[in-house]
């Protein structure tokens, strides 16, 4: 873990720096990167008005992770888990009458890029997107939100298990058994947070390439050549989900 330790209060500026991972880590807390948003503007409203507090004695970016994951916490607490369509119910008829939306839902939301681009090492910022994934993301939610923070720090972000400890307040050897409850619970569903998406094959990587360029000229024919039979959609917020080609087709 990268540590930067200031004997005086930290300026804005020493905040800010740190806004794009910030924004990652509450992401993945979170599923929604609007809440994400939210969470880091909260953490540097915290951070600024305890500045005064802050001896030194830990580095600036531990600090700002402690007042985060906080900030996340208190969030899932009113918070309701972030879902799929795919997670309601089995695939529906592409008929109108099966569109409906759900007000009591929380839908999962993919992030853009942007938000949590920086400047560091190339192989850190390719590790950063793996933990992203919306996939992940999805498994992530299905975790008691501690041994969410927990395996976020110790399997993504590489933090010690007694850094981990300090953060949380809590033992190591909690914060152990924590971990090894959330990694059985995404071994089920065939996921690893510190496991990188498989490497694209030049033939998948030129079907990405057709599929980019189809989506840009907005070519339907051309998109709907590279359906797989077992292509899956979803609208949220329409709890309705599709399952195979001719269903997806149809509905286009």
């Amino acid at each position: 873990m990268q540590q930067s330790t200031l004997a005086v209060a930290p300026a804005f500026g020493e905040l800010e720096q740190h806004r794009a991972e910030l924004t990652a880590y509450c992401y993945r807390m979170l599923g929604s990167p609007f809440d994400a948003e939210d969470a880091v503007q909260d953490t540097f409203v915290r951070a600024w008005r305890s500045r005064d507090s802050f001896e030194g004695r830990a580095a600036v970016r531990s600090w700002l992770y402690r007042i985060a994951t906080n900030v996340c916490l208190d969030t899932l607490k009113s918070k309701e888990r972030r879902i799929r369509p795919m997670d309601l119910g089995p695939a529906q008829e592409p008929l109108e009458k099966n569109l409906h939306t759900r007000s009591e839902a929380t839908w999962l939301e993919p992030i853009p890029e942007q938000l949590v681009a920086s400047e560091r090492d190339p192989a850190d910022v390719t590790v950063e997107r793996e933990s992203i994934r919306l996939a992940l993301v999805a498994a992530l939610q299905h975790l008691p939100p501690r041994q969410r923070a927990v395996l976020i720090l110790r399997e993504v972000l590489r933090w010690e298990a007694s850094e981990v400890a300090q953060l949380l307040d809590t033992s190591v050897a909690s914060v152990n058994s924590a971990l090894q409850r959330a990694r059985a619970t995404l071994a089920r569903s065939n996921l690893s947070a510190s496991e990188a998406a498989p490497r694209l094959s030049e033939s998948d990587r030129a079907m990405l390439e057709r599929y980019v360029a189809a989506f840009e000229r907005y070519d339907l024919s051309a998109l709907t050549s590279l359906l797989r039979e077992d292509a899956t959609q979803s609208m949220p917020p329409y709890d309705m989900w599709l399952s195979g080609r001719d269903d997806v087709l149809a509905w286009w």
